[in-house]
């Protein structure tokens, strides 16, 4: 039977195009009609619809952007939901929020259908490598099930127990993710207004303690002013906040993520949003205004 896999967008196309050039039999549907085509090329067939995917396939990957893309892709609230996801394997691989998915899954299993929550950890360039870092929640059979399915889209999986495990797990490493960039961002920022070799900085960190995989790749795009698309900056702020609601439903403090929720909304307000999320640059380039002496005087106010 046929793997179904709905959502190509930046990253699910590519997702997409490495389990089928794995030989999985793939049936697809995007919203977008020409985002099929090049898995059509690739050898996976094309549906016509969400339902004719389900209609077709055991298992249904989900790639989707929102909690409202999923439950219109799986009928959710309409008589066609039953029908779809009864004696299916569901898997979610978008965000969204802990309390959604635990409801899905609630709905899906009352269905007859089984659940499996499969956010993802990287941007495109490992999506495309094949090199994502996959977290797996929901029943012990259907997760093991759905595990060697994600072989050619993961480098690693991990089992992360019951729903929403995996999100919380993704929320965790997400919030590391999106300090550390802007963190890195601010460095440049700041770099740049003292009249400091970017260059340089990007040596030094690199051959430092504080050199990572998210440096060397987002570094060389801060030095170049290059903001074309990994990981878009509209997605970092939903993820955001996503995140600090989880925080405040749990009452943690979050206040590295609250500023950077703020950082990320203004970069999105500024037309940044389909950029990079590095493009955070913008946001504190707008902050500090005219320079240097600007930008000291505002760290002396604040100090003061």
């Amino acid at each position: 039977m046929y793997v179904g896999f709905v959502g190509l967008g930046t990253m699910g196309q590519p997702m997409a195009l490495n389990l089928a050039r794995a030989g999985t039999p793939l049936v697809v549907w995007n919203r977008t009609p020409a985002r099929c085509e090049p898995l059509r090329a690739a050898g996976a067939e094309v549906a016509a619809s969400p339902a004719e995917v389900f209609g077709r396939a055991g298992t249904v990957i989900l790639m989707l952007a929102d909690e409202a893309a999923v439950d219109e892709v799986v009928g959710r609230g309409t008589p066609d939901f039953a029908a779809r996801v009864a004696g299916r394997t569901v898997v979610h691989m978008g965000t969204t929020s802990a309390e959604y998915s635990g409801g899905l899954q609630d709905d899906i299993r009352a269905a007859g259908g089984r659940y499996v929550e499969a956010p993802v950890s990287g941007s495109r360039v490992p999506a495309e490598r094949g090199e994502l870092v996959g977290m797996l929640a929901g029943d012990a059979e259907a997760v093991a099930a759905v595990r060697p399915l994600l072989a050619p889209v993961c480098r690693e999986l991990f089992d992360c127990g019951a729903v929403p495990g995996a999100l919380l797990m993704k929320f965790s490493v997400n919030l590391f993710l999106i300090t550390l960039a802007t963190g890195l961002a601010e460095a440049f920022h700041f770099a740049d207004r003292h009249g400091l070799d970017q260059r340089l900085l990007r040596d030094v960190l690199d051959a430092g303690p504080m050199a990572s995989a998210v440096s060397r790749a987002k570094a060389p795009k801060l030095l170049s002013r290059d903001f074309a698309v990994q990981a878009a900056a509209a997605n970092v702020l939903e993820n955001n906040r996503l995140i600090a609601e989880a925080a405040r439903k749990a009452g943690l403090a979050s206040p590295l993520l609250d500023a950077c929720h703020a950082l990320y909304r203004e970069t999105v307000a500024q037309g940044h949003g389909g950029e990079d999320m590095v493009a955070v640059l913008h946001a504190l380039e707008a902050r500090t205004g005219g320079g240097s002496d600007a930008a000291v005087s505002k760290v002396t106010e604040h100090r003061g």
